[in-house]
């Protein structure tokens, strides 16, 4: 265990974001997105099922010797926690860690925008965070969790898989439970966290229809639900929903997020000039325009309804990544390879903007 404290305390030190060990090959770390390999012993399969016995908790035992793969959080004294995934490959264990900051990052060390504050105050409905693995969709989650726990007298109850970020009870009452640890499944959890009496409900991720239809009720009876899904745009995200139905189901479902649905961010990570990291935000706010696209099925319209809602908050990634250009935080190159739009991003770095929104969403 000695040598597998070292590698976790090199990997915080030297700024490591994720460690990967894997029988009979060197540790990796990912650094600045990088994967760079470490000098130290190659692990061992009777070393690697040494910590495997130590680190997993008994509630994910089970799961590994059924499932072969799990995921939980470990916390190693002296370093910090850990998102950890235990898997297999050809037979043998692997570790995948990503490394969970105690402390929240506030809304300016994240580089967010001002809007995210207000759509975390919303009263309720739904509120969801879009992107790929790795986007940064958990931290974002929780700056907006630790707003309102600093700011307002609210119950907020999180059921996450595993836990990641750790609050502390600041103006709100914090409880977070750990789908194996605290509660059987998310669609267990999501059964019974009405009675808990809360304001606010954060679910680590959208994976199907029951956790969907349970956050609908749950907005629809007055609370606020936070989450994240995986989209690669705010707009899309409305279709990815739909898909976790039956066909015959879409059509009621859709009217009933049209009513309950609060906004949708979906965040990409772009490279600064300086090489650190800052998130690029497309911004969905479920305005009366947007609630008549989503009633009247008209999805396809979402994406020029974002572009022309920016008195309302929303932008779209062309439209954010254009101002971080502007501001000089972002290269144009870095711009372009990022953007949904390469083409009309590079029009509007030339000074051509097409207006024909209003008169598409008119039609």
């Amino acid at each position: 265990m000695e040598i597998f404290h070292r590698i976790l305390h090199t990997a915080i030190e030297g700024g490591a974001s994720d460690v990967h060990i894997k029988i009979g090959h060197a540790v990796i770390f990912r650094i600045n997105r990088q994967l760079i390999a470490i000098e130290c012993p190659f692990p061992n399969a009777e070393w690697m099922n040494k910590i495997v016995s130590t680190i997993v908790p008994p509630h994910a035992l089970k799961r590994l010797e059924t499932e072969r793969e799990v995921d939980f959080s470990y916390y190693e004294p002296g370093v910090g926690r850990f998102r950890t995934n235990l898997f297999q490959q050809k037979g043998e264990f692997c570790l995948a860690m990503r490394y969970v900051k105690t402390k929240v990052p506030s809304f300016t060390e994240l580089g967010l925008l001002p809007v995210l504050k207000k759509i975390a105050e919303a009263p309720r409905g739904i509120v969801l965070l879009a992107g790929s693995t790795g986007c940064g969709k958990s931290t974002t989650l929780a700056a907006m969790i630790e707003h309102v726990n600093a700011t307002f007298k609210k119950h907020i109850v999180t059921l996450e898989d595993p836990i990641e970020f750790v609050f502390e009870d600041n103006q709100s009452v914090v409880e977070q439970r750990e789908v194996g640890l605290d509660t059987l499944s998310f669609e267990h959890g999501l059964k019974h966290i009405l009675r808990q009496d809360p304001d606010i409900i954060m679910v680590g991720e959208m994976r199907d229809s029951i956790s969907f239809t349970a956050a609908m009720s749950a907005a629809d009876t007055g609370h606020l639900v936070l989450s994240t899904l995986h989209t690669t745009t705010a707009s899309q995200s409305i279709t990815r929903i739909l898909d976790f139905f039956k066909a015959d189901e879409r059509e009621q479902i859709r009217r009933q997020l049209a009513g309950t649905l609060q906004a949708v961010v979906c965040q990409r990570m772009v490279t600064t000039l300086n090489g650190s990291l800052t998130p690029a935000l497309e911004i969905m706010v479920n305005t009366p325009t947007v609630r008549k696209l989503i009633e009247e099925n008209r999805l396809d319209k979402l994406a020029l309804a974002i572009e022309m809602g920016t008195d309302d908050g929303m932008q779209n990634f062309n439209q954010a990544l254009f101002q971080l250009v502007k501001d000089r935080k972002v290269s144009e190159k870095e711009a372009l390879a990022k953007a949904s739009n390469p083409q009309a991003l590079e029009m509007n770095f030339k000074g051509i903007f097409l207006d024909e929104g209003r008169r598409i969403l008119g039609n």
